[in-house]
């Protein structure tokens, strides 16, 4: 799937230190797809933060469409038991 990151989420990708390969790889290979309000889908992994020394995870929030997946921001977050397995998607 063609990955497309808009101008704000690259800004907070950056910001939050979030690399772009780790980006795609969520999308590519999530462990979880959970639809957002909004109509926007999440893609969402865990993994072990080298920077955090702790388990973490990365949550991608989008939108599919005919050109690919457009991401409109993400982020890593420790809260893994408030956002893990909530309306799974199949």
């Amino acid at each position: 799937m063609d990955v497309i990151i808009n101008e704000h989420a690259r800004f907070e990708i950056q910001r939050r230190a979030i690399e772009e390969t780790e980006i795609v790889a969520v999308i590519n290979r999530p462990q979880q797809v959970i639809p957002s309000k909004k109509g926007r889908i999440i893609f969402q992994s865990k993994y072990f933060d080298n920077m955090e020394q702790k388990e973490m995870l990365l949550r991608v929030i989008g939108n599919e469409s005919s050109e690919g997946f457009i991401v409109i921001t993400a982020y890593k977050t420790s809260k893994i038991e408030k956002y893990w397995g909530k309306e799974v998607i199949e």
